[in-house]
Parts: C-alpha cells; structure tokens; sequence
C-alpha cells in the first residue's frame, strides 16, 4: 500500500509562489514516476507535470512551461512543485500521484495511488 501525504497549499496572489511537497510511505518510491495533477469544479482532473525515476526526465503541461518546476528526493521518498508567477487560472485542487512505470506520463489512468488533494488558490 502506498499513502501520498501532500501539505503545501494555500492562498497566493497573482504573480506570487507556492511550493507543494508530496511524501511516499512507500519503500519503492525511487522505483517509479510520479506526476502533479490539478482539477477545478466540473472539469476533468488536468495533467500539470510529471518526473521520471531518476529525476532527470521531467514533462509539464503548456499552461505551466516556464513557471513551474517539479523536483524529487529519493533518499527521503519526496517530490515538488515549485510554482512561480502565478495566475488565477491556476486556482484548483492539486494532487500528487505515482505511475505504475519508472518513466514520465501525462495520462491519469496510468498513476494507481494519489494523494489527498490540497486547494491551492490564486487572487487577482
């Protein structure tokens, strides 16, 4: 069983940052990709970015290219989202996510375990 524990989110004004960190209970963290997703209400949950197992291979979404960056740590079973110059359209729900494959992937379907969710909110 693997937990993704995700604190970090929050309320930012435009232009400002936030950086949210997910922690893996899981002994095989290092092992796969994982990935950030976002989801407002009534739309389907959104692909952000994604960084494979050794961390050298990351993916982001073209709303975000630029802005955002997604780090990881496998010595201490944790990964980041650093976000930078952010705009209101970037208000949603953001989840952290593991693959079931050690290399990058934007699709939902392939990440079995997510985490909780945090609201992070961007005022104009």
């Amino acid at each position: 069983q693997v937990q993704l524990v995700e604190p970090g989110g929050g309320l930012v004004q435009a232009g400002g940052s936030l950086r949210l960190s997910c922690t893996a209970r899981a002994r095989t963290f290092s092992t796969y990709a994982m990935g950030w997703f976002r989801q407002t209400p009534g739309k389907e949950r959104e692909f952000v970015a994604t960084i494979d197992w050794s961390g050298r291979v990351t993916e982001y979404a073209d709303s975000v290219k630029g802005r955002f960056t997604i780090s990881r740590d496998n010595a201490k079973s944790t990964f980041h989202l650093q976000m930078n110059s952010l705009k209101p359209e970037d208000t949603a729900v953001y989840y952290c996510a593991q693959a079931r494959r050690s290399l990058v992937t934007t699709t939902p379907d392939r990440y079995d375990y997510w985490g909780q969710g945090t609201q992070v909110t961007v005022s104009s």
